[in-house]
């Protein structure tokens, strides 16, 4: 007959324990639970004092009390011999899944700085048989349990992933407002679902066939957000050769859809047999066969796409197969599928530019990056933090503070904080290398925020634009009136593809001069 076996004294604060195992990290509940469990010797979050890319400043306190409590947890189940109580042994379980996590934070943290200074991270883990020696003292012996009961091998493998989801999380995402930590906590959750407890139990090998669709305005970072989801994911771990079996870092693949013609679009997708098209002179593997089973791709401005291209990849995604061009077998995509947009996706399938079912099957899981304007409307604090982490990255850390206290005071006399940043964050940055360059950034909008049309006059008047600056130009400038591509190639009477290679010129000279 199984009985109770945890310390009475202990008894709240391994509940607690057990809950903040599985809680989202950047949701408030996280820091409640930190302040349940560590009473008194809690400390309140401190932005400043952790850095935009810290985590909590309650780690070192945590995992004392969790050692503490957890190993006279140890004690007592070992004296049990396994006739214990299985609602507390699953509390201890979670216990020792805390203790062992925070135990190997700092070597997994090491293992993929490294992965990243090499560029792969197909080595051994060595660290991983002190780890397994550690589980097995944690768990002697365990009662028959009713849920699926998982060895060492998978723990390792989901604290790396635990490890690597903060690790991109903070490195893609920064920034200290409510805004900031938001997308954190839904990036969290496209990772590993809101309820981590059961992903632990049993979806870490179905979330794949979940689509991630992110939106949002140009510039705000949506890429960056599919890389810290597609850089997280499961990867088993092999015991016997200590290694994972992927290599994390060739798991993501980007691929901008209207920079590709819509011959190479389909070749680069769905690969295509010798002789299917012309220049086909051997067979070859596209994006879906390469990906593998632990990879995603980003289909990148994914309105762009014709009707009949969004009908194969509606199959793809609904039956997992899919036949290189020229081929009539079918073969299994066993990846996971992302894809992002910066259109008013209502309008376009009001337009029926863009299929409803396809929509459909993509936005299961939908993330939104915000504006800048947005951030900065809500925390005009923001504004010192971004900066300060685009300074340090351009002129590195011992000139970091100077730079940015040069480039807040310039945008705050000469854009004001209501400066609506039509270019996002990448604008930001640019703004901050012209002040470290030349003490001075001036948009585009800015000879005062005249429109781009008038700028154009104005260069016409005088005489000083070649044939193919004009052309981007003027094609721009309609862009900027309609923000839809679509809508600017029917006006124009020209390809959508026309269009945005013209614009994208246009915006890259800009940012050039």
């Amino acid at each position: 007959m199984s009985g109770s076996f945890l310390p009475v004294a202990d008894r709240d604060v391994l509940e607690a324990i057990s809950r903040i195992t599985y809680c989202n990290p950047f949701l408030p509940e996280r820091y409640q639970l930190e302040r349940e469990i560590l009473g008194s010797g809690f400390q309140e979050p401190d932005a400043e004092a952790r850095g935009l890319r810290g985590f909590s400043t309650n780690l070192g306190r945590l995992h004392e009390v969790t050692q503490a409590v957890v190993e006279r947890a140890r004690l007592a189940f070992y004296q049990a011999r396994g006739n214990v109580d299985k609602t507390e042994f699953a509390i201890y379980q979670d216990v020792v899944h805390f203790a062992l996590f925070s135990s190997n934070r700092e070597p997994f943290l090491e293992f993929i700085r490294k992965a990243y200074t090499l560029g792969n991270a197909s080595r051994a883990c060595s660290f991983y048989k002190d780890f397994e020696s550690e589980y097995n003292r944690y768990f002697p012996l365990r009662p028959e349990m009713p849920e699926p009961q998982y060895g060492a091998p998978h723990i390792f493998a989901m604290f790396f992933q635990i490890r690597r989801a903060f690790y991109h999380i903070f490195e893609f995402i920064i920034g200290t407002s409510p805004a900031a930590n938001r997308l954190r906590a839904r990036i969290w959750q496209s990772i590993f679902t809101h309820d981590m407890a059961r992903y632990q139990r049993s979806l870490f090998n179905r979330i794949g066939d979940i689509v991630t669709f992110i939106t949002g305005p140009s510039g705000s970072g949506k890429e960056l957000v599919a890389r810290a989801i597609g850089l997280s994911r499961f990867i088993p771990f092999d015991a016997d050769r200590l290694q994972f079996e992927e290599d994390f870092l060739n798991s993501f693949i980007p691929v901008n859809l209207s920079a590709l013609t819509e011959t190479l679009l389909e070749s680069e997708l769905f690969g295509h047999r010798k002789g299917s098209f012309t220049g086909a002179l051997q067979d070859r593997k596209g994006y879906l066969e390469t990906c593998g089973q632990y990879g995603t791709i980003l289909l990148d401005e994914i309105t762009e796409t014709r009707p009949d291209i969004q009908v194969k990849l509606l199959r793809v995604l609904q039956t997992r197969q899919f036949q290189r061009l020229g081929d009539t077998r079918s073969l299994p995509f066993q990846g996971k599928f992302m894809a992002a947009s910066n259109c008013d996706l209502a309008e376009e399938m009001r337009e029926g530019r863009f299929r409803e079912d396809f929509y459909y099957r993509l936005c299961a899981d939908r993330v939104e990056t915000l504006a800048l304007r947005e951030i900065l409307h809500e925390d005009p604090e923001e504004l010192h933090h971004l900066v300060h982490f685009i300074a340090g990255r351009i002129a590195g850390s011992d000139e970091a503070d100077g730079l940015t206290e040069e480039a807040c005071k310039w945008i705050r006399g000469n854009l004001g904080l209501g400066y609506p940043w039509p270019g996002n964050f990448r604008e930001l940055e640019q703004c901050v290398r012209n002040v470290m360059v030349h003490s001075e950034y001036m948009p585009e909008s800015t000879q005062a925020n005249l429109p781009r049309a008038k700028l154009l006059t104005s260069a016409l008047g005088a005489g000083t634009l070649t044939a193919e600056k004009f052309l981007s130009e003027y094609i721009a400038s309609v862009y900027e009136k309609t923000q839809n591509y679509n809508e600017t190639a029917r006006l124009l009477e020209l390809d959508r593809r026309t269009v945005k290679k013209y614009v994208d010129l246009a915006d890259t000279e800009a940012e050039g001069e």
